[in-house]
């Protein structure tokens, strides 16, 4: 019978802050950006700070993976050399990676995984990756069930995938949206996020289709539901985006998800967890609380209709209720929530913009708030801060504890402590100590149990102690903690000391899938310009950010589609439209962006 396959829980991580929340809260890994090179340039972190923070998840056997995600210029290789070699000497487990020019480095012996930012959505791609050496693919958001198992069948490589948190419309890697209007590259982790904003889609003779409308924002991606299918289809690593969220975010939802792997790891014996030690938790964890746009499955089941957040991008929260009526001073609202004091509301103006409220005082369904804001009879109203449940995650006693049994054990000459954790760790110390008979056997073995069952804020938790008759000997209370203490101490050293298999990349010329490739590849530097040509590719283009002429060029590639979204797509039941003439237009008032519908591989293009 073949071991047990792990499935890794995998949280976000902002700072030390966020990632220690994550690791209490059950997280089996942590990605975290390094000093610089992060996708997300907001949430770079000190090197000794990822130190610290690999020491403390590596007691529980967590990994930390050290993201250096974006695109590298020629003047940046030295620098990014150095902060990989310094990642490495910190502990970090492995590097997330979406320039293949780091592959043409003198690296250090790290495990790579393959950025989604790599666009890791055909077979051809990922079995490539495997091939030259990475441990692991991070798959495309889009992917459909279906295309994992495909994708598994073909490969062996650890497979990745997304289960909760916010989208890009975009296939990643792919959007040049942000760069093209503002010069913020999105594979420079500067994406100022235009797909969030509000557009008007217009058709060739400027014949409004919708106007106003939040046309690129889709909703948040939640995988809860489909944990088990995921792991079936070859899913290994389950992760949480948001290394921009807050230290309630990663809290809240690492800990629903740690809730939904473990149902899984309880049904399913061929699955066993990643780290050990079991969370107890100090809250009730609701993803509904936390930030997002609504929830989609996105394409994991096929194409639907419940991917999108065209009212509006913001966190509008649960559903509270409707507006009864309104006063100068306070309205009424018919709702199933208890709302409270210090709770944050939200309703959609009558222009299609979310307004926000604070409830200064509530008296069942009657609401005082701090401004009226223009809210109106019949509004809807959301729940976008339950300052009760805010409450309750910030004076959070969660713990994370390893399960220990010891063993205290008579020798000719002294005594022996033995412990052994969950995992099968064992440590024994010998104590030459004299032997002073007791004068209540009983009493005293109540004072070894009681003294040796004692783990305070340790990793640990004594789930039992075999005394094996050594209460018939007198121990003050004093030594019985040294010696408890001692044995714990070992115990983190032997777990600290624990080592991942390293794998020094080689490089070779395993056949890049294609001969040629265009800026998408987004080969921005010397050593990336190489290792395609390594692999086959002849006169790769550069990257985007380094085009002179960007008119005409396209500046993102999706799955999303307006067409469907808008009844036209005969493939999906729709009528194609006879009122109006493509191509189709988006317009923010600034910016005229055509839309190319290619139908054949089901994805629509915004060319700028």
């Amino acid at each position: 019978m073949s071991s047990p396959k792990s499935l890794e829980l995998l949280s976000p991580a902002k700072n030390l802050a966020c990632g220690r929340a994550a690791i209490r809260h059950g997280a089996d890994a942590v990605y975290i950006g390094g000093p610089k090179f992060g996708a997300r340039e907001d949430a770079g972190n000190s090197i000794h700070d990822i130190e610290t923070l690999v020491g403390e998840a590596h007691i529980y056997g967590t990994k930390v993976y050290a993201a250096l995600n974006t695109i590298l210029y020629d003047s940046e290789l030295e620098e990014a050399q150095l902060q990989i070699k310094n990642l490495y000497e910190a502990g970090v487990d492995a590097l997330i990676i979406q320039d293949l020019g780091i592959l043409e480095m003198e690296l250090p012996p790290i495990a790579l995984h393959a950025s989604t930012q790599l666009h890791n959505y055909h077979p051809e791609q990922i079995r490539f990756l495997e091939a030259v050496n990475f441990k692991r693919a991070v798959l495309a958001r889009e992917l459909s069930l279906e295309q994992i198992r495909n994708i598994r069948n073909q490969t062996t490589i650890e497979l990745e995938a997304f289960i909760h948190g916010s989208l890009c419309v975009s296939f990643s890697g792919r959007c040049y949206l942000s760069h093209a209007i503002g010069g913020r590259s999105a594979n420079r982790g500067a994406c100022a996020q235009p797909c969030r904003k509000m557009y008007t889609l217009y058709d060739a003779d400027k014949k409004v289709i919708t106007s106003d409308q939040h046309l690129l924002s889709l909703k948040d991606l939640n995988h809860s539901g489909s944990i088990r299918e995921l792991a079936e289809a070859g899913i290994q690593s389950f992760k949480i985006e948001g290394r921009l969220k807050d230290v309630d975010y990663v809290k809240n939802i690492t800990a629903f998800y740690r809730q939904k792997l473990d149902a899984v790891l309880e049904e399913k014996s061929e699955y066993k967890a990643a780290s050990a030690g079991k969370v107890y938790y100090g809250f009730d964890a609701n993803p509904k609380k936390s930030f997002n746009r609504g929830t989609t499955n996105y394409f994991l089941y096929g194409r639907t209709r419940d991917i999108t957040s065209f009212e509006s991008p913001k966190f509008l929260g649960e559903v509270a209720g409707v507006v009864t009526k309104v006063t100068g001073k306070f309205f009424e609202l018919k709702t199933d929530l208890v709302i409270a004091n210090n709770d944050g509301l939200v309703f959609i103006s009558t222009k299609g913009e979310s307004i926000g409220i604070k409830v200064n005082v509530a008296e069942r369904h009657r609401i005082f708030p701090d401004k009226m804001n223009g809210i109106f009879e019949g509004a809807k109203v959301y729940r976008n801060y339950d300052h009760q449940f805010q409450e309750k995650l910030k004076d959070d006693l969660t713990v994370r504890k390893i399960g220990v049994i010891i063993a205290f054990i008579e020798l000719s000459k002294g005594f022996e402590l033995v412990a052994q954790d969950e995992t099968g760790i064992e440590i024994a110390i010998v104590y030459d100590m004299p032997k002073n008979p007791a004068r209540d056997p009983i009493k005293s073995k109540e004072t070894i149990l009681h003294q040796l069952t004692k783990s305070g804020d340790t990793p640990y938790l004594i789930t039992s102690v075999e005394t094996n008759d050594v209460e018939n000997y007198f121990f003050q209370a004093s030594v019985l903690n040294a010696m408890r203490r001692n044995l714990l101490d070992q115990i983190t050293v032997a777990r600290k000391d624990l080592k991942n298999k390293t794998v020094k990349i080689q490089p070779n010329e395993f056949p890049y899938p294609l001969k040629v490739v265009g800026f998408e590849a987004n080969i921005s530097n010397r050593l990336a310009c190489r290792f395609y040509q390594r692999h086959g590719v002849e006169n790769p283009e550069m990257a985007f950010e380094k085009l002179s002429k960007i008119e005409g060029q396209t500046v993102m590639t999706m799955k999303h589609c307006l067409k469907f979204e808008m009844g036209f797509c005969p493939k999906f039941g729709g009528k194609k439209p006879v009122d109006f003439k493509e191509p189709f237009f988006l317009s923010d008032g600034k910016n005229e962006l055509m839309l190319d519908f290619d139908c054949l591989q089901c994805v629509m293009r915004v060319v700028y």
